[in-house]
């Protein structure tokens, strides 16, 4: 008796409709590579801290150094206040943890074309799977860092808020806009490899102007709104405000920081569809 054969399966390699970001077709490829996108977030997870001393211990111990710091420097030093008569201390580590994993997840998805070009150069799949997986894969940091937050709610006698239901609303955010900023960043290092050397700068900066050393009451309105147009001011505020449940929610920050996210996205998409069949013969 003779074996019956497997059905063969038929993979259909066509340029994509670049007024689209996005089509129903890629989401389906996608899909039909799930399981090379948990590969590559698993490897990403165990090579980061491979051969390392203290290991994942480093996804605790950088943003809390980072706190210790900025509370002796800015608090302590420069008499910076906390918002709604919180602890200094708690009111930063708050805002550190959406900032630690945004800034993670650039640095990873920048470099993630050019590091994996023997996969690209090699193998049929979706390029999209590759800055998909590098914003994902620091989401287990980001919850190893989380238990510090709980810690010092125990050591200050606080609790949370109710708000926290909402913190996975404003991680997305997070999410979404490194996602946005990924593909474009990792699609203009194929053919610029000066985006490693210029992304440390653009990091700094964009510390600075985003809402993690002071509050976003300290200025006025008008400039609130000013503010809004960098996306990550409106996860900081916003995974503030839902951690510690104090003030206000700033909806019209929320819903603009949303927006340009949003538009990063959209544009980041329809970039990296528009170059992804010159990587092979860049890289």
């Amino acid at each position: 008796m003779s074996a019956v054969a497997a059905p063969k399966r038929t993979v259909r390699i066509q340029q994509s409709r670049r007024h689209l970001p996005l089509t129903l077709s890629d989401l389906r490829e996608m899909w039909a590579y799930h399981e090379l996108g948990f590969f590559l977030i698993w490897r990403d997870v165990k090579v980061k801290y491979k051969q390392t001393a203290f290991g994942a211990a480093w996804a605790i111990l950088v943003p809390f150094t980072q706190m210790v710091i900025f509370t002796l420097i800015f608090n302590k030093a420069l008499h910076v206040k906390s918002e709604y008569h919180v602890p200094y201390p708690l009111f930063v580590y708050t805002a550190m943890l959406p900032w630690t994993y945004f800034a993670s997840c650039l640095s990873a998805s920048s470099t993630s074309i050019v590091g994996n070009q023997n996969l690209i150069t090699k193998v049929y799949f979706p390029r999209l799977i590759i800055p998909l997986a590098a914003v994902v894969a620091p989401v287990i940091d980001f919850l190893c860092a989380f238990t510090v937050l709980v810690g010092m709610f125990f050591w200050y006698g606080r609790s949370p808020h109710w708000h926290v239901v909402v913190i996975p609303f404003f991680l997305a955010m997070a999410l979404l806009t490194a996602f946005g900023i990924g593909l474009w960043l990792s699609a203009l290092n194929v053919r610029y490899r000066d985006v490693p050397y210029a992304l440390p700068f653009l990091i700094s900066i964009w510390f600075f102007v985003t809402p993690v050393l002071w509050g976003i009451s300290a200025v006025k309105p008008h400039t609130q709104s000013l503010l809004a147009l960098n996306p990550m001011t409106g996860v900081v505020d916003g995974f503030r405000w839902a951690v510690l449940g104090r003030g206000l929610p700033h909806y019209h920050i929320y819903l603009e920081s949303l927006g340009i996210g949003l538009a990063l996205m959209l544009s980041g998409l329809w970039y990296f569809k528009r170059v992804e069949r010159y990587f092979a013969d860049l890289i």
